[in-house]
């Protein structure tokens, strides 16, 4: 029988950390997009499910609550706005660049037991929260059993 030794450099399990990091890379790389939900959807959101209806959160701090629309067409829910910075005074210029300006706009597609024309919306600390009922058809409800 013979015993193996393995050497730092043929380490299988050593080359994992650069392997998911690699992939990290990939995933976040624009040319592979994968659509409105990948990397970078702005707002990123949260999606949350109970009995009564569906709970969305979005991260958008410092928008203007007024400049902000959400509208429920069927069973699309779409979230829109303008986020623009510009610093007091005159002439400023980028020494580095990360927030995003300009117009965005985020869809989600809603399953049929939820009435998006119903949603109701508030924002608070920089989130906004979105609340949709679900449909009268798809609410579960509590059926009593009855004694012969």
């Amino acid at each position: 029988m013979a015993l193996l030794r393995f050497e730092n450099d043929l380490d299988p399990f050593r080359a994992l950390p650069s392997l998911q990091d690699e992939l990290d890379r990939f995933m976040r790389n624009p040319a592979f997009a994968k659509g409105p939900s990948g990397f970078g959807a702005y707002p990123p959101v949260n999606i949350f499910d109970s009995a009564e209806g569906a709970l969305i959160v979005a991260e958008v701090p410092g928008l203007d609550p007024a400049k902000l629309a959400v509208t429920g067409t069927g069973h699309t829910l779409a979230i829109g706005g303008e986020r623009h910075f510009e610093p007091e005074g005159k002439g400023w210029g980028y020494h580095r660049r990360e927030l995003n300006e300009g117009k965005f706009s985020r869809s989600i597609q809603l399953p049929e037991e939820y009435e998006a024309g119903k949603a109701e919306a508030r924002y608070e600390a920089g989130l906004l929260i979105i609340r949709i009922p679900r449909a009268e058809h798809a609410t579960p409800r509590q059926i009593t059993v009855q004694t012969a």
